[in-house]
């Protein structure tokens, strides 16, 4: 499902039209940027949370040449489905 698609679903099961689905859609995403980037947990009882987490520095390997390479630290968004979502999926 692409962005369009899923703005098509929320039209759909909350009669709204797909502007104001898109701006909801939207105004979620900003919201939940705007919280990841300041280091907050975002919580959506039964679907799952957002967090972010601190990955190490570590060695790699160029898949191309098979040369050494280091790989710095960054921090990255992770994802954990809550018992809904799990429960649900098939």
């Amino acid at each position: 499902m692409n962005k369009g698609e899923l703005i098509d679903a929320i039209a759909a099961e909350t009669k709204l039209t797909k502007v104001d689905s898109k701006k909801a859609l939207d105004a979620y995403i900003k919201a939940t940027s705007d919280a990841l980037k300041t280091g907050e947990r975002v919580a959506l009882v039964g679907f799952g949370s957002f967090s972010v987490a601190k990955r190490s520095a570590r060695n790699g390997r160029n898949p191309q040449t098979g040369k050494p390479i280091s790989i710095k630290a960054k921090k990255v968004v992770k994802f954990k489905a809550g018992s809904d979502l799990v429960g649900g999926v098939q």
